[in-house]
């Protein structure tokens, strides 16, 4: 499988990962994660900067050079990278746009949740469509917490559309996917200016929302 890329050139490198794929593998020997199959297609070693769950589809960069790796780290850190998501999540958002401003924390379960003792957290959002019973949302993390957006949007009521992680496992069974995907990556180049990236497409998380959108014109519900 030949991964699409978004962009190129002698320090970075995005790509388009589709959603089921590991960003890295848990061994050095994993040639199945994405960062293994990227370096197989360029035929040269690279770097991961950040990551994107498995059950996640998008933007994704890679370093080609270890001096790129500290710079995209270092930009990072400074939070000079702005990265977008869209998420479908459950019921009707109330407002057009907002912010989850609530601590996280790891549990031992592997789950991530809001507690008085966690890591401060920062996450905004703001309406893109809405269908019957489910928001279409863009989402921007203003830190860089794990699993941050799923925790936000399921502490404000409103899990992500297929989460098992987060929500009722039996009502997210009935989705294709985890519909939460990387579609906007922002973020300043070792050699100068900015990689702006836009609007990077997904079929399944694009499919999956028409079909809600259908769903909801059959039923006779008004569309957004």
């Amino acid at each position: 499988m030949n991964l699409p890329n978004l962009y190129t050139d002698p320090d970075v490198l995005a790509v388009n990962k589709p959603e089921g794929l590991a960003s890295v593998g848990e061994r050095p020997d994993d040639t199945a994660c994405l960062r293994a199959r990227v370096a197989a297609q360029l035929g040269a070693a690279v770097w991961p900067v950040h990551r994107l769950d498995k059950e996640v589809s998008g933007a994704i960069l890679f370093a080609r050079t270890a001096a790129a790796h500290r710079f995209l780290n270092a930009a990072f850190e400074r939070r000079e990278v702005v990265k977008t998501y869209h998420a479908v999540v459950h019921g009707a958002v109330a407002g057009e746009q907002g912010a989850i401003d609530r601590p996280l924390r790891e549990f031992g379960s592997g789950r991530v949740g809001v507690a008085a003792a966690g890591k401060p957290s920062l996450t905004t959002w703001r309406v893109l469509a809405r269908a019957a019973g489910f928001t279409l949302l863009e989402v921007t993390p203003q830190t860089g917490r794990r699993h941050q957006i799923r925790a936000h949007l399921y502490h404000l009521g409103h899990p992500v559309a297929g989460d098992l992680r987060y929500g009722d496992r039996e009502r997210q069974r009935a989705f294709p996917r985890l519909l939460l995907h990387a579609a906007g990556l922002d973020c300043p180049l070792p050699s100068g200016g900015r990689l702006v990236l836009r609007d990077v497409p997904s079929k399944t998380f694009d499919a999956a929302w028409q079909a809600l959108r259908n769903r909801t014109a059959g039923a006779g519900h008004p569309g957004a």
